[in-house]
């Protein structure tokens, strides 16, 4: 970058740091600022033209919402670094070039065969998509394209397969004393547990794998920092007989086929890096500034920590900026792993959740503290909190960190503002109705009494929440029939209820009529108005006349609102019902 770009960019940053001195800061403001400093540093004291944050995934099985953690982390940086006015992209690998390491439940077990194989060449079991990487590639980009989230992708296959990364490996093959160096340093020291990021566990047996990685073989190839996939078969398991530093021949022998083959490293684009040899080779090819990991990522002996003391010996390189990213799980269940199936997708929590409350969850949290999502009843809870954050944000002196959180959940650079409702109707209101009216729409908006579109996109998630996720057993189901023998026992109290809410009901239903008619029926047995403030005697009725409604109207002692109640049943509906 020229000086005069340099300048005109420092000052941007200072004018806007000299406005902003009472704005609030969190980790992501944090974090730029570490990415950015990384970045000068290594670049001579100057920003380079672009920054390049990264981020990376091998697309072995459902892309879970630990997995998430990984993009949301360095988008929200992007954007952050974006706002200030400097050029940056977010560069995301997919490795497939990985190995297909085990069939996952529900996948025929025949599945077994393609073990071995790099992801990008194992068939979709379904023969929708062109490979196993792509049938889980698919879902979670059209997700992310919700979630707002603009990313460069590469696709480690196409790079290993096109000889992009020859020199690299050459080079890696060459000093491969000085990489066992290291890995012999780190090899005595204790790693922290697997999966501590809720990702699926490739840390550890890619770790497994390259210490392996020449099963057999002699000392120096038993840690041969490149592994052929095999000619013959397709597999990575295999033992290498030897290596010709000269000609750049290595020899192998299949342990699955039984062949034995030569690859030359220098011609020949048939393999790749072991893993905390391929990170740190990355970081330098891509130009890497900042790029974050599971916690388990920096712990004595895994992948970032032995790729930092491999980068620059190695490679001539710097290690980014790192930061460390905690568990995200689902309540009520076990923790996630994509090879075991089964496990909550982006595209499963945007059924429920409008895309800024799902990025909302992991922009407002320090990337090291761990939470769950909770796909149950902490929903309506969650939605609340939501819509109260946003009264607030619409008060520029209420301005602070839980604001500002907001407003990255809210909006990107390149998508704008996400979708949300034109008409902002309580997420529990709007599911109530959906529960009685068993998810319809059309009469959850009629009730509600706006239209469908403006309470999209949170007409459509209440709907799929309450019918898909909530437990039949907490689902409302309204009678079908009035219930005779009930009516024909009603007490004194009980008759003279009902005969002043049926001689009080409105024709035409609304929220606000029915909940004044609804609560002051036993104001008015009491000799009370409706607007008179309850007596304690009062209280004691509302809560009979009220459980008395719900044995009548749903077969439970509890339910919805009651107005929302009798809202989304209607007049007729609700007559039949309590009438004897």
């Amino acid at each position: 970058m020229a000086r005069g770009q340099r300048n005109q960019q420092g000052n941007h940053q200072g004018n806007q740091q000299g406005n902003q001195q009472q704005a609030p800061s969190d980790w992501v403001t944090r974090t730029a600022d570490l990415a950015l400093r990384h970045a000068e540093q290594v670049n001579g004291g100057t920003l380079p033209d672009v920054v390049t944050c990264a981020s990376g995934i091998s697309p072995s099985g459902p892309i879970h919402l630990g997995n998430l953690r990984e993009f949301l982390t360095v988008h929200f940086v992007v954007e952050e670094i974006r706002r200030r006015g400097i050029t940056v992209r977010h560069l995301h690998s997919w490795d497939d070039y990985d190995r297909f390491r085990k069939v996952p439940a529900g996948v025929d077990p025949s599945w077994s065969e393609h073990i071995g194989k790099p992801l990008s060449a194992v068939p979709d079991p379904t023969g929708e998509f062109p490979s196993w990487a792509e049938r889980y590639k698919a879902p979670l980009r059209a997700a992310l394209a919700e979630l707002g989230c603009d990313m460069v992708e590469v696709n480690q296959t196409e790079m290993y397969r096109a000889g992009t990364y020859r020199s690299q490996i050459l080079t890696a093959i060459e000093k491969r004393g000085e990489i066992e160096t290291v890995m012999a340093r780190f090899r005595t020291k204790k790693a922290a547990p697997v999966d501590a990021e809720g990702m699926d566990d490739t840390e550890s047996v890619e770790s497994t794998a390259e210490e392996e990685a020449g099963h057999g073989a002699s000392d120096d190839l038993a840690r041969f920092p490149y592994k052929p996939y095999c000619r013959g078969c397709g597999r990575d398991t295999v033992t290498l007989t030897s290596y010709d530093d000269a000609s750049t021949d290595l020899a192998y022998t299949c342990d699955a086929c039984g062949e034995s083959h030569v690859t030359n490293v220098a011609t020949q684009d048939e393999g790749k890096l072991v893993w905390k040899v391929d990170w740190p080779m990355r970081w330098t090819f891509e130009g890497v500034h900042f790029e974050p990991g599971g916690v388990d990522h920096a712990s004595p002996g895994s992948s970032y920590t032995v790729g930092k003391e491999i980068v620059g010996p190695v490679f001539g390189g710097t290690a980014p900026s790192f930061v460390g990213y905690s568990f995200v799980g689902v309540a009520g269940m076990p923790k996630m792993s994509s090879s075991k199936g089964g496990v909550p997708t982006a595209a499963e929590a945007l059924r429920i959740l409008e895309a800024p409350i799902l990025r909302w969850l992991y922009v407002r949290r320090q990337p090291k503290q761990a939470f769950n999502v909770d796909f149950g009843q902490e929903v309506l809870r969650l939605y609340d909190e939501w819509d109260a954050l946003g009264k607030k944000a619409a008060i520029p002196e209420k301005r602070d960190a839980a604001v500002l959180a907001w407003e990255r959940a809210s909006a990107t650079s390149t998508a704008g503002t996400l979708p949300t409702p034109a008409v902002v109707v309580p997420f529990r209101m709007l599911s109530s109705v959906a529960d009685v009216t068993a998810g319809s729409r059309e009469i959850t908006a009629r009730t509600v009494g706006a239209a469908e579109a403006d309470l999209e996109p949170r007409l459509t998630k209440a709907a799929t929440w309450i019918t898909s996720y909530v437990d039949p057993e907490e689902r409302t189901t309204v009678r079908e029939a009035a219930d005779l023998d009930r009516l024909g026992s009603l007490s004194e109290d009980e008759s003279r209820w009902l005969g002043l809410l049926l001689d009080g009901l409105p024709e035409a239903f609304g929220t606000d009529e029915l909940t004044t008619i609804i609560y002051g029926v036993p104001k008015l047995v009491r000799g009370l108005s409706v607007e008179d403030a309850p007596t304690d005697e009062v209280k004691a009725d509302q809560k009979a006349f009220f459980k008395l409604l719900y044995e009548l109207l749903v077969a439970a002692e509890r339910g919805p609102r009651l107005p929302t109640l009798f809202a989304a049943l209607g007049p007729e509906k609700v007559r039949s019902l309590l009438t004897p």
